[in-house]
């Protein structure tokens, strides 16, 4: 075990990069003639997909400590309609505390926490008081999650309102409609006023990337959210039919390094959506790792959103620890 202690510890070496000591993407001028540049070989990307999960393995040790990392990237997540205090307490709860303790003593690890818990605007006010003395900040969706309808007003006033109630990051979604017309302008003025209203509060863009209909409107439309200074972009809300897929996260990331090439700007991915096994949130490191470096393995530049991984994530941990699975009552959640 000591040999283990060591290499988990090496892992953990690498700690997150609080999010005041990254600069900020200030975003850019709208350039349609870069987003009209575009273009997106499905096939390729696809082929490259399907060799994330079964070309790499990580094993042993190694996994135990590649999962302890994916835990504090964590956006711990409830999104339901029965949400309450009670529930959104507990999942706070969770998040200073994601792995029993003498797991983590086991493996040499003193503490451990999610990088974020995201709920609803109205349970903002309860997750910052359950995280007071933490510095696990609270996100809250908006701009009228998940669809994205609302009046462009009351989506503003949402935002604002969730910074004046302590979150300190907003989950905002896009206006399918500008990208599926084409409509670059609009969805740029659209989310630069968005991150004008979010302040200090940093801002996840959710392309809800199934509704997108193509790879390339995936790609124009990170482009066109990262240009506008989001300061991270994500697949999904989670309700649509189909979230975070490998081959949009590819289109996604390569996005991402496109632009940090061209403006030295470094912007973060969120897969968010039907991530519930441990061996899918190591799928989702490696392509981390593999296309935009070892910068981005930490939660200022890369966050999973889920709510049921951690409790499988904590199973695999246990039984690296113990030989054997826990029962499901030793892990729980909300």
């Amino acid at each position: 075990m000591t040999t283990t202690k060591s290499k988990i510890q090496s892992e953990k070496t690498s700690a997150p990069v609080p999010h005041e000591v990254l600069e900020r993407n200030p975003g850019m001028p709208l350039d349609l003639d870069w987003i009209h540049r575009v273009h997106v070989n499905r096939s390729a990307v696809e082929r490259r997909a399907v060799t994330i999960p079964t070309r790499r393995s990580v094993k042993k040790e190694w996994q135990a400590a590649w999962l302890l990392r994916a835990i504090t990237c964590i956006d711990l997540t409830t999104l339901a309609g029965d949400d309450t205090p009670g529930n959104v307490k507990r999942l706070c709860a969770k998040a200073r505390q994601p792995v029993r303790q003498e797991l983590l003593d086991a493996l040499g690890v003193p503490c451990l926490q999610t990088g974020a818990v995201c709920v609803y605007h109205n349970l903002v006010p309860v997750a910052v008081e359950a995280l007071a003395g933490t510095n696990i900040p609270v996100a809250a969706v908006s701009t009228g999650f998940p669809a994205g309808q609302n009046p462009f007003d009351l989506k503003l006033r949402e935002i604002q309102a969730s910074v004046q109630a302590g979150a300190k990051e907003i989950d905002i979604v896009i206006s399918r409609a500008h990208v599926l017309t084409g409509n670059w302008q609009a969805l740029y003025d659209e989310i630069k006023a968005f991150r004008e209203a979010c302040g200090e509060a940093h801002m996840k863009t959710i392309l809800a990337t199934h509704e997108l209909a193509t790879l390339r409107n995936v790609a124009m439309a990170s482009l066109v959210c990262m240009m506008a200074g989001a300061d991270f972009i994500k697949t999904s809300t989670g309700k649509e039919p189909v979230n975070a897929i490998l081959p949009v996260g590819l289109v996604m990331t390569r996005a991402i390094r496109d632009y940090h090439e061209e403006t030295g700007y470094k912007v973060g991915f969120k897969p968010a959506g039907g991530i519930r096994s441990a061996k899918s949130s190591l799928d989702w490191l490696i392509l981390m790792k593999e296309e935009l470096g070892n910068e981005w393995l930490n939660n200022s530049l890369f966050r999973i959103g889920a709510s049921g991984l951690l409790s499988d994530i904590e199973r695999q941990i246990e039984h690296f620890v113990s030989g054997r699975y826990a029962a499901a009552h030793h892990n729980p959640m909300v």
